[in-house]
């Protein structure tokens, strides 16, 4: 397992799998290890993934200071690992949180990044956010299922702050509830760090319309990448997303929730992998 320093000191950790063109991806949760994402449903077999563990997750190590878990303070970590592998742009991907710490990335360093992938993305960093509304409607989508009647109360009450989360939500981030992701979803708790967690959305790491105007320097083509059945970010909200960018394009994969590479592999990964080659597909959305 690789180490570098990040410029606070603190030791980083990523993993290496695949081969080709590298691809340096940020995972989400917040704050969960790059675990998670396995092999993102086979890309590895068309880049060379290079996963960061976020400071305080995985094999990295916990910061000295807790401040620097806010989102905005880890783009040191991500030019440190651009530094540390040699390269003068990158490919970069972000799933999820990870998708608001690349674009803080590519608003400070819009001069280093080759092309940014921004997969079910928290767009934060935008000032886009998913309404209880948008969360409702994305989970009515989901009345054929069989567990939908027990779970649906639940998420209302959770949405309507009348509770925390409780696992039996747990099905509407999945495009397909089955045993694979059963297992996915239950390594969570142990992958992530929840006291970094609580911290990375902290409200003063966002300025919306700074960063709007840094991505104006922004030229790298940009891949924003939604699942149909995802309620955050929906795909009308991912859409505004891309409408930030000089140059980006826009996906939504049928059938698909937040981990989308889970519920249907060969479409993500040809999809992805299309758009980090510069390939047209006639097919997609």
């Amino acid at each position: 397992m690789p180490i570098l320093a990040a410029p606070d000191g603190t030791r980083l950790a990523y993993h290496l799998r695949g081969r080709g063109e590298p691809l340096v991806v940020l995972p989400g949760g917040p704050m969960r290890a790059s675990a998670y994402l396995g092999d993102l449903g086979g890309l590895a077999a068309h880049r060379r993934l290079i996963l960061l563990d976020p400071r305080g997750t995985g094999g990295s190590a916990c910061p000295a200071d807790p401040s620097t878990y806010r989102c905005d303070r880890q783009v040191d970590d991500v030019e440190a690992l651009r530094v540390h592998l040699g390269l003068e742009r990158m490919d970069l991907l972000g799933h999820s949180a990870g998708g608001s710490l690349a674009t803080l990335y590519a608003a400070r360093h819009p001069r280093r990044v080759a092309r940014l992938a921004l997969v079910t993305a928290a767009l934060r960093p935008l000032g886009l956010s998913p309404t209880a509304a948008d969360r409702s409607a994305a989970a009515r989508l989901r009345s054929g299922e069989p567990w939908f009647e027990k779970a649906y109360p639940v998420l209302a009450a959770w949405l309507a702050g009348e509770g925390e989360y409780h696992p039996a939500l747990t099905p509407f981030f999945y495009g397909r509830w089955d045993e694979a992701a059963d297992a996915h979803a239950g390594a969570e708790e142990e992958q992530t760090n929840e006291e970094a967690a609580d911290r990375y959305f902290a409200e003063a790491a966002f300025d919306p319309a700074a960063t709007r105007a840094a991505l104006r320097a922004l030229t790298a083509p940009v891949l924003v990448l939604a699942g149909a059945l995802d309620g955050g970010p929906t795909p009308a909200l991912a859409r505004r997303a891309a409408e930030a960018f000089g140059h980006a394009e826009f996906a939504v994969q049928p059938g698909a929730g937040h981990y989308p590479w889970l519920d249907d592999p060969r479409w993500f990964t040809r999809r992805v992998a299309a758009f980090l080659d510069g390939t047209a597909l006639p097919s997609a959305k």
